[in-house]
């Protein structure tokens, strides 16, 4: 069609020049700009971390910001920094992340490793269940709560981490993930967590022209851990107690359109209720008759169990949302 038209011009005017005739400017090609910035906002019916929920099973929100810098197409340097709404039994503030890492690409195959630091601010120390023994520092905010649950002023730690995604074709994607840390929620037990990631995204042609995306995504991991320090000690375990290696699941369904993307998600773990009260010292852990090598006092709680999680998020970048 373009060719007819110019030809249509050539034959309408008499005396035209033809292009190669005229004399060509140089067209420069765009600059590579290595900076970018990765940021967005999120609010969730549940904040399940690892199977294991961060907010009691209440809604929650989450913010991030990511500076990005691109050595070239393929090597990309990143730090960033997040936030999240919780609900701990030592009366924490709120989660935030600060983390950083490279990564590099190699055709169809991600790849991407770094660290994880995670820090709970305005925390409060809790001793213990009658019978317990431990202790908080002298001079540490106490937590007022059930007298069951003993935890950490201080639950900051951090992981590095290892991840690979394998983009298959347009339509599936294998990843993994590997996360170790020498001491998880400062508990002194060391925490290795690895887990297989599995994601089916939707042709474009069944929506059309609507913008509309879908994608399935599942992923199935496991959490290993070694022996707390003595805060968590009981009279069986007087050096602290092993806390239970535990699998965890989640599957879901999510739909995208331009930078917003909502998540519906089924998560579960194998994890006992009365062992679930003792890794994450739930303040209301109140299920009687789950007593385990590590809950003497037999309350558990539902922290670690099934959940539906739904999730609205908006995520944007510099050069490709704000230019």
């Amino acid at each position: 069609m373009k060719t007819l038209v110019i030809v249509a011009v050539f034959l309408a005017v008499p005396g035209l020049v033809l292009a190669a005739d005229l004399p060509m400017k140089a067209v420069k090609a765009p600059a590579f700009d290595p900076w970018d910035i990765a940021f967005g906002v999120a609010v969730m019916s549940d904040y399940v971390f690892r199977g294991i929920t961060q907010s009691n099973h209440q809604p929650s929100v989450t913010a991030y910001f990511e500076p990005r810098y691109n050595i070239n197409k393929d090597v990309q340097f990143y730090i960033g920094t997040s936030v999240e709404s919780i609900s701990f039994a030592n009366h924490a503030a709120a989660e935030v992340d600060i983390y950083g890492g490279v990564r590099p690409t190699f055709g169809a195959v991600a790849l991407d490793f770094g660290l994880w630091g995670y820090l709970y601010p305005g925390g409060q120390c809790q001793e213990g269940f009658p019978g317990g023994v431990a202790v908080c520092p002298a001079g540490s905010p106490l937590a007022s709560g059930p007298n069951f649950v003993q935890i950490k002023q201080d639950l900051s730690f951090y992981e590095a981490y290892g991840k690979i995604n394998w983009t298959i074709n347009d339509s599936f994607a294998l990843g993994g993930n590997e996360y170790y840390t020498p001491s998880f929620l400062n508990s002194g037990a060391w925490g290795d967590y690895a887990s297989i990631t599995a994601k089916a995204t939707a042709p474009a042609k069944w929506f059309g022209s609507s913008g509309v995306g879908a994608y399935l995504s599942a992923e199935v991991g496991r959490q290993w851990f070694g022996t707390t320090d003595a805060f968590y000690r009981i009279s069986a375990a007087p050096v602290g107690i092993a806390y239970p290696s535990y699998n965890t699941w989640n599957i879901g369904i999510a739909f995208t359109y331009k930078v917003f993307t909502l998540d519906l998600r089924y998560s579960d773990t194998n994890l006992s209720k009365g062992d679930c009260a003792a890794v994450t010292s739930a303040f209301n852990a109140n299920i009687p008759g789950n007593t385990t090598a590590i809950n003497p006092n037999g309350f558990g709680s539902n922290w670690c169990g099934a959940a539906g999680i739904v999730k609205l998020s908006a995520d944007l970048t510099a050069m490709t949302n704000l230019k």
